[in-house]
This record gives C-alpha cells, sequence and structure tokens, in this order.
C-alpha cells in the first residue's frame, strides 16, 4: 500500500471555534478536518497536523496543514471533498502532494500574521467579530511605527508572551512589522522565523498603548530587556488576529 502525502492551505473564521487544536467535547477546526478526513476514508481515522495552533476568535486565510492517505485522488478532487464535508467556515483553498519528510510545522520557516482595527464611528455588527474597533481614542501611527522598530530582529520575547507559554527558548526573529491605516482600518502585519503564544496580540496590544500615549515608542526596548510579561501592556483581543502566511523553504 502506497502512502501519500497532501498538503492543504486552509481559511477559516475563527468565531465559532475553540481555537484550532482538537479538545474533548469542543468544537475545533482540527475536530472538523479530521473528521471529514475520517468520512473520506471510509471511516479510518486520519489525523491532519498543523502549521501550529490558533486560538478561540483567531481567524486563518493561509494554515497549513499535512495529512497522509493511502487514497489516490487528483489534487483538484481532496479540495472538493473536503470542501463538500466540512462547514462552510472552514475552506480548504489550496492542496498539493510533497515529499513523505514534508512537515507542515517544523518544516515552516516564518510566518506572517495581520492584526485589524477598526476606525469606523458605528462598529458594524458583521465587522465585529472580525476587527477590533478603536473607539473615540484615535492612535497615533507614527509612534505605534517608531514602536514596531523596536521590535524587529532577533530579540528574547519572553516579555511579549504568555506567562503560560511552555517553551523555555523564547528567542524569536522578526523580519518585518508595519503599520498602515486601509481605508476604515488600521492593519499591523507582522513577519517572523516563528510566534511564541500570544506574542503578535501582545505586540498588538503594546503598539496600541503606544498610539494611544500610554507609553513612549522607547518603552519598547526597556520592555524587551526586562523579559517580564508584567512590564507589557494587556494582550490584544483574540478576534482581531489572522493567521495570514506560512512561508517553507521548498
Amino acid at each position: 500500500m502506497t502512502i501519500r502525502r497532501v498538503k492543504a492551505i486552509v481559511s477559516y473564521d475563527g468565531t465559532h471555534f475553540a481555537g484550532y487544536q482538537s479538545q474533548p467535547g469542543m468544537r475545533t477546526v482540527q475536530s472538523e478536518i479530521d473528521k471529514a478526513l475520517k468520512k473520506i476514508h471510509k471511516k479510518e481515522p486520519v489525523h491532519s497536523v498543523a502549521s501550529g495552533r490558533t486560538d478561540a476568535g483567531v481567524h486563518a486565510n493561509g494554515q497549513v496543514i499535512h495529512f497522509d492517505t493511502s487514497l489516490s485522488l487528483p489534487l483538484d478532487r481532496w479540495q472538493m471533498a473536503l470542501n463538500v464535508l466540512l462547514p462552510t467556515d472552514i475552506r480548504i483553498v489550496g492542496t498539493d502532494y510533497v515529499d513523505l519528510d514534508f512537515h507542515a510545522r517544523y518544516s515552516a520557516t516564518g510566518k506572517t500574521y495581520s492584526y485589524k482595527w477598526s476606525y469606523s464611528k458605528v462598529h458594524s455588527p458583521f465587522d465585529r467579530n472580525f476587527s477590533v474597533h478603536l473607539g473615540h481614542l484615535r492612535p497615533d501611527i507614527d509612534k505605534m511605527q517608531e514602536a514596531a522598530q523596536y521590535l524587529i530582529g532577533q530579540h528574547d520575547f519572553t516579555s511579549f508572551c504568555s506567562s503560560k507559554t511552555a517553551t523555555l527558548n523564547k528567542v524569536r526573529t522578526i523580519r518585518m512589522l508595519s503599520l498602515e491605516k486601509q481605508g476604515d482600518y488600521l492593519i499591523m502585519t507582522v513577519e517572523g522565523d516563528g510566534f511564541l503564544y500570544n506574542m503578535v496580540r501582545t505586540i498588538a496590544g503594546m503598539l496600541l498603548a503606544v498610539g494611544r500615549g500610554w507609553n513612549r515608542p522607547e518603552d519598547i526596548q526597556e520592555i524587551l530587556q526586562a523579559c517580564d510579561r508584567n512590564k507589557a501592556g494587556k494582550t490584544a483581543p483574540a478576534h482581531g488576529l489572522y493567521l495570514e502566511n506560512v512561508t517553507y523553504d521548498k
């Protein structure tokens, strides 16, 4: 029996999920994908592996997964079969056959996230789960951009991740971090070699604090050096966060 590995790009609305990773008795993205794979494989369990987990409420445009299969379906059939079986808040947007040594998590060389704030005077009920309302206090984007420069490069991000982070090595490299006003939205985009638990949301919360004048841009450097989560500001809400892209060498 020949085993083939399928790589899939997944988009999902995280609003009604208890995060990505399977949890007993909870609706998660992974559990829905594995349920669909089980149906395609005639009730034989198939376990999917993702590039990383996302929290409840977090969205994705470009999550990457892989799974192994004994079936020989054309690539477009994989996409079609999964989308027929998956709930409408999950879509498979691309599939490919890859080498068996490809791993969605361990082969990844980088990730890109975005964070979205809304400038709207009244936050639309149709947008409430997909952006975070800024309210009446408009941030100073120039100061946020100035603060962002201190985060670019290789740093110990202990101050910018959850105290529940299990990983001992908290050194990560941010390659790009930008803020841009696009229509009624302020968009933060960050790309790096990897991210710790709640790291992007903590960065978003800290930059907004600078933009609102609660911290100075140069405070970022001191907070990084402190290696103390209590020194950074509040973690930004989950529903403004999007996993945009995962990169691989091959």
